[in-house]
């Protein structure tokens, strides 16, 4: 996928050149080394389950929205999820607007496939085909059903929209549903009435993408627009912080030995687990800003009641005020 929309970037014949033999050295073009990240940044919105996650010049933001929905027969106590993506022709000039294209529902398949249902094997130490992991437990998804991707920016958008996701679903709380006395229609109560609820999520599954560069098949991670667009290949692994292989895509191109896919699965276990540790910083964070909001309006609202209390009681003492000494009616 990421080599169709790298097809948009034209360049010459000595800046691929250039690009393959830096890597023969162990560098590239930014200034990194193969197996080096771009700076990661998670924000997130004042709503919950909305998120902006921006890696490098990379930017995506991530909606969770929900809605009541009849469930499947086969799982009638479960939920649905789905990834929509949407493409900004802003971000790039490749990009149309209007409905998705092919690139948008393959990228929506692969941050997908990662978050999805139980497959025969929920995990798995190596994996010549895709698999697909249970990382957000269906039964707390009783009324979502949509969560959506906006892009932006110089590709490896696979990282970027997958960790977009995890923020915003990990932020994400549905509101809570009773049946009525009938047991027939399903009352769905407004945060002002009740706490919503989050979401149980079991673990993280964490994307990583690797680019397979020049006739000697150097690997790089998190490569960017130029390097897409001169690479041979891609693979991208998603991982959780326990080393559990949860999906795996090969988007064509050269074959890779399985050597070297092993080492690729090595690496991304490593960075998994930072870019796990990134996400629960961030979303933590963000609930200690919530509670820090919170106080502080508590606080002002005690200022304000306290403050008509004493405003009042000096009323009083107005409204009550003895007479002079030595004044006779």
């Amino acid at each position: 996928m990421e080599q169709r929309l790298a097809n948009s970037l034209i360049m010459t014949v000595n800046e691929k050149k250039f690009i393959e033999t830096a890597l023969l050295s162990d560098l590239r073009v930014d200034g990194r080394r193969p197996f080096d990240y771009r700076k990661l940044s998670i924000s997130f919105g004042r709503e919950d389950g909305s998120s902006e996650v921006q890696l490098g010049n990379t930017r995506v933001m991530g909606f969770v929205t929900g809605q009541l929905v009849q469930p499947y027969r086969d799982r009638p106590n479960e939920g649905t999820l789905a990834i929509y993506t949407e493409f900004s022709p802003m971000a790039d000039p490749s990009f149309e607007a209007g409905r998705p294209g092919e690139s948008a529902i393959e990228l929506g398949r692969i941050v997908d496939r990662g978050l999805r249902y139980d497959s025969l094997f929920t995990c798995l130490n190596f994996c010549s085909s895709t698999t697909e992991s249970r990382a957000v437990d269906t039964e707390s998804l009783c009324v979502i059903s949509g969560k959506s991707l906006n892009l932006y920016g110089n590709r490896n958008l696979v990282d970027a929209s997958n960790v977009a996701a995890l923020a915003a679903l990990s932020t994400f709380r549905r509101p809570e549903c009773t049946l009525g006395e009938n047991g027939q229609e399903v009352i769905v109560h407004p945060p002002e009435a009740r706490e919503p609820l989050p979401l149980i999520i079991h673990h993280l599954p964490v994307a990583v993408t690797f680019a397979f560069i020049g006739k000697e098949n150097v690997v790089v991670i998190d490569p960017t627009h130029h390097e897409e667009a001169v690479m041979g290949g891609s693979m991208t692994a998603t991982l959780n912080t326990n080393g559990d292989v949860c999906a795996i895509q090969k988007a064509g191109g050269e074959g890779v030995l399985q050597s070297v896919i092993m080492q690729c699965l090595r690496i991304a276990s490593v960075k998994a687990g930072d870019i796990t540790s990134k996400i629960k910083s961030a979303v933590m964070l963000k609930r200690y800003d919530l509670k820090l909001i919170f106080r502080v309006k508590y606080s002002e609202f005690e200022k304000q009641v306290e403050s008509y209390n004493t405003e009042r009681s000096l009323r009083k003492i107005k409204r009550h005020n003895p007479s002079p000494a030595g004044y006779k009616h």
